[in-house]
């Protein structure tokens, strides 16, 4: 391509956003497809599935009566009564589970289709049986949403070496694509034949249902319950646009809403979930490709293309924008700027991005390194823009705006420093090897290995004195991570190990929280500190506050005047930032957080960001804002909106301000405290408000069933599956 040619394409409006309201449905589609259609599917497959299962459980319940009916009241002329009703309940009873599961879908689905439709015709003509045979139907053609073990294990499945996997998978993907459109097409007339006869009813005042098929006995039934002139438009209106596909999904919500406000549930032997669910699909999934709607969306991609579709050529015009760091902040930003016509490199020196707040518990064996870590380069493998570099970023020369990698350097045109914090120990750096934190997967390992081998050498050992001494644990910090952390090991030595040593007794291991400040969690209410302690102390965990750590060393702590032997420390007492602040020679606080204006870029620097526990920024109300996860979320993303005005040309953002979300901190398998502002909890529905959030938090399906697994597991059984001593 010529440099002329290559020019006029790097002016095509790629990232260039429509109108606002056009722009507003296109965001609203794109949730609703990611975030609505996954529960939609699941809960539309439970529903159907748990009218089948129930009428099979009741049949075999009544294996007289299943014969009866099989023999007089729905009899199939291809098959004998006694066989009917085997086949008849084994698809009621299995072809359900598999639905629910979403476990060979497809093939679950037809049994449940060719049933309704004998149902329908063979036994009597019921419009639920009709609704049955159309849902089916969509679940044979277009298979089961994400949430769906189809989904997790479909790749897997057609490359494995089993029998007709390969050939079952290359007919789904026949069948979604060539038989689909012409599916969502009969779906569409369907429903839009049934509101055109109502609304036309309501309109003319008529009873007439000639426009209803013989065999939909039931669904005069509607009929009767015609809307008012108003309502019979929109039914009218609404039916001609989902007909031809023209702002269809639009028009199937008013359809849903009209048939719950007018009463057209009331038909003989239909759920109103059932309309939930034909509607909900056209809303959430579209038309199909045979509508008006896919002629306008095509238009328009092509008005406003989109950042992925650029050529690598085009794309290199772009600004260059570095992100040095993969945590919550990088990330975050990263992500936002998918639809930005710029080129993004993301820099990190670990190729995976960690869930940090549950780190201890790798920590502590409840989970293993991989259920809380993701590697970068699967998360943004569809971001086009993105480019991964595994490196360790040691110096920036803001004047060249380079990055630099050892000997190699990195241009940028904007810069997001989102470097993420380390361990503080306030000027006693001899005590790390001691007393480690807990920042990375490497740390947890090797905190779990010190753990663990505690108890072995206590074993090992016959000295009383010394088994004492590794039996004991000290954790500096009364923080939510010492917190969390002191908690784990207590509940670990207690539950985790009985019986299994026969030299020592686990569980009497001494557990001590050391705290420097009058109380624990001291950004949390004193309430919940002082509910924190209580349940501390029924753990067994031995709080101390009030209490300065004087000396570390391999044989033990001074705490005060007092001096604990012990072989295992560990410190959450305090972190500092990175070096970022030094390579840019910035203005920064003792904890070495680099200062920034209102838009999160270093003042005299418009080009650099720092984000996260990188920054010092008076965004929360006029303090500091907290080095957390939701914090360096929100950096993250605000700086991405403030590249996106500048390189769109916009009107920059409003001034970035915090939004704190609350806080929340688990002690042991039933506790936990959370502070919300007004609402404070504690206990075991705390706990369970801990759980959720953090599950939910989890990056990659996959990291949340693993976790979800794991905790169940441990929680119903005591037993913690990864207790590996690994390393030297």
């Amino acid at each position: 391509m010529s440099n002329t040619a290559v020019a006029i394409a790097a002016t095509r409006p790629y990232g260039r956003r429509p109108s606002g309201f056009i722009h507003a449905c296109d965001e609203a589609i794109r949730f609703g497809e990611r975030s609505l259609w996954p529960v939609l599917d699941l809960l539309v497959r439970l529903w159907v599935a748990q009218a089948f299962w129930v009428s099979g459980v009741v049949k075999v319940t009544n294996w007289d009566n299943a014969l009866f009916l099989a023999a007089h009241e729905y009899p199939v002329a291809w098959m004998d009564p006694v066989t009917a009703a085997y086949v008849g309940v084994a698809i009621e009873l299995i072809c359900p589970v598999l639905l629910t599961f979403g476990l060979a879908t497809r093939l679950a689905a037809a049994p449940l289709l060719i049933l309704s439709l004998v149902i329908q015709f063979s036994y009597i003509a019921l419009s639920v049986h009709l609704f049955w045979a159309i849902l089916m139907g969509w679940y044979v053609v277009m298979g089961p949403g994400p949430l769906s073990l189809d989904r997790l294990l479909g790749r897997g499945l057609a490359a494995a070496a089993l029998p007709f996997t390969g050939g079952l998978t290359d007919l789904y993907a026949w069948l979604t694509r060539t038989v689909g459109p012409a599916y969502q097409l009969f779906m569409r007339l369907w429903i839009a034949r049934i509101f055109f006869a109502v609304g036309l009813v309501g309109l003319t005042g008529g009873e007439d249902s000639a426009l209803l098929f013989p065999f939909e006995a039931s669904l005069p039934g509607l009929l009767a319950h015609a809307p008012e002139p108003l309502g019979a438009i929109v039914a009218v209106a609404g039916a001609i646009l989902l007909a031809v596909g023209l702002a269809a999904r639009v028009a199937a919500l008013p359809l849903l809403a009209l048939s719950v406000g007018v009463g057209a549930m009331t038909m003989q032997s239909v759920d109103p979930v059932y309309w939930f669910a034909l509607l909900g699909i056209i809303a959430l999934k579209g038309p199909g490709r045979l509508s008006l709607d896919h002629v306008v969306v095509g238009r328009l991609r092509h008005a406003f293309p989109r950042v992925e579709d650029a050529p690598r050529d085009v794309m290199a015009q772009w600004p260059h924008v570095v992100v040095v760091g993969a945590g919550f902040g990088g990330l975050a930003a990263v992500r936002a700027l998918s639809d930005v016509p710029c080129r993004i490199t993301l820099i990190d020196r670990r190729n995976y991005h960690l869930f940090q707040p549950l780190l201890y518990q790798v920590a502590t064996a409840t989970l293993s390194p991989a259920d809380i870590a993701t590697p970068v380069r699967a998360m943004l493998r569809d971001q086009g823009n993105v480019r991964v570099l595994l490196g360790r970023v040691t110096d920036v020369d803001v004047d060249r705006r380079e990055v630099a990698m050892g000997q190699s350097r990195v241009p940028y045109d904007h810069l997001v420093l989102a470097t993420g914090a380390r361990h503080s120990y306030f000027g006693k750096d001899d005590w790390e090897p001691y007393a480690p934190g807990l920042k990375k997967i490497d740390d947890a390992t090797d905190m779990r290995r010190r753990i663990l081998l505690a108890f072995e050498r206590a074993e090992n050992d016959r000295d009383p004195e010394t088994q004492k001494a590794y039996l004991t644990f000290v954790v500096v910090g009364g923080g939510p991570t010492g917190v969390e952390l002191a908690g784990a090991i207590a509940e670990l030595a207690k539950h985790g190990m009985e019986r299994e040593f026969r030299n020592i007794d686990p569980a009497q291991a001494r557990v001590l929280l050391i705290q420097s400040a009058p109380r624990l969690l001291p950004t949390f209410p004193e309430t919940l500190s002082t509910v924190t302690e209580e349940s501390l102390h029924h753990l067994g965990v031995e709080v101390r506050t009030g209490s300065r750590v004087e000396a570390v060393d391999a044989d033990g702590v001074t705490v005060g005047n007092e001096r604990i032997a012990t072989r295992t420390v560990f410190w959450a007492a305090g972190v500092a930032a990175s070096q970022a602040a030094k390579w840019v020679e910035g203005e920064h606080d003792r904890a070495g957080r680099v200062k920034v204006g209102p838009d999160l870029s270093l003042p005299g620097h418009a080009e650099i960001f720092a984000i996260g526990d990188t920054a010092l920024s008076d965004a929360w109300n006029g303090q500091p804002v907290p080095g957390l996860a939701p914090a360096a979320k929100q950096g993250g993303a605000y700086v991405a909106r403030v590249l996106r005005a500048r390189v769109l040309g916009r009107r920059p953002p409003r001034p970035f301000r915090y939004h704190h979300l609350g806080s929340m901190a688990t002690i042991g398998r039933s506790a936990a405290v959370a502070d919300f502002g007004r609402l404070r909890l504690s206990g075991p529905l705390a706990w369970w408000l801990w759980g959720l959030v953090h599950i939910f938090f989890l990056v990659g399906a996959r990291n949340r069933v693993a976790v979800a697994i794991e905790w169940f597991w441990a929680y119903l059984t005591f037993r913690r599956s990864t207790r590996l001593i690994t390393g030297d």
